[in-house]
């Protein structure tokens, strides 16, 4: 297994700097690098070990519970970097950032809960503040956590502003995983580096300094060719659930 995880990592890389070569290519100027966030969520311990020997060091996790016991077992290397990519409730934002390697949490979709995310990193008396991203819910879907994309900059400038213990590192959206490239330019993807242009604008920075976590398994590479920096990709590595 540990073969097939290597060897999958490795075709997801060559991937990666593929498209980030097209993107160089287009713009005449070095493409921003982008972070590859292995989703580990169902699977067990064993599989991020692989992955690791493999020289993977970001993983995403979508579950609390299952991010700690993988965390806080005793073989899980410590200078592993765990991304929170999955609905967090504000009752849970203390066990999530007593997680000492915990870089991220990508999914703050609302101010009370970044106040509650806020207060933790206080509380555990962390030493740097806690990156985060704002998701947006760029197909204003009901059954989508994140907010709404007219909603991205109060959220955005609350957190810059009002929270000191949190640094916003950029927006992500989750997209719709069962659309066909061949569809022509992703609305999730545009919509979400629009909303950065808002966001970048309001807060007084290049929009190059806020990341777009955008890509899945199944569209990594075009999010890549429309800005993504951080690419979240779980099956083509690790299998199907």
């Amino acid at each position: 297994a540990a073969e097939g995880i290597g060897a999958a990592l490795a075709a997801v890389r060559a991937r990666i700097a593929a498209a980030s070569l097209r993107v160089q290519e287009r713009l005449g100027t070095p493409a921003p690098a982008v972070r590859l966030v292995a989703v580990s969520k169902t699977k067990p311990l064993q599989a991020v070990l692989d992955a690791y020997a493999h020289g993977q060091r970001v993983f995403g996790e979508n579950y609390v519970q299952e991010l700690v016991e993988k965390a806080k077992d005793p073989n899980a290397p410590a200078d592993i970097e765990w991304h929170f990519i999955g609905h967090l409730q504000t009752n849970k934002c203390n066990v999530i950032v007593d997680i000492p390697n915990l870089a991220m949490v990508e999914t703050v979709d609302s101010v009370r809960l970044a106040d509650a995310l806020n207060k933790a990193v206080i509380k555990r008396a962390r030493t740097t503040p806690l990156r985060v991203m704002v998701q947006v819910n760029t197909s204003s879907e009901e059954s989508k956590s994140g907010v709404m994309p007219a909603d991205c900059v109060p959220l955005a400038t609350h957190i810059a502003t009002k929270c000191p213990s949190l640094l916003l590192v950029g927006l992500m959206t989750i997209g719709d995983p069962d659309r066909h490239a061949q569809a022509g330019p992703n609305p999730d993807f545009a919509s979400l580096s629009t909303c950065r242009g808002a966001v970048a604008q309001a807060l007084g920075i290049p929009a190059e300094k806020l990341e777009l976590s955008m890509g899945m398994s199944g569209d990594f590479e075009e999010a890549i060719e429309a800005g993504s920096s951080n690419v979240r990709v779980g099956s083509t590595i690790f299998g199907s659930r």
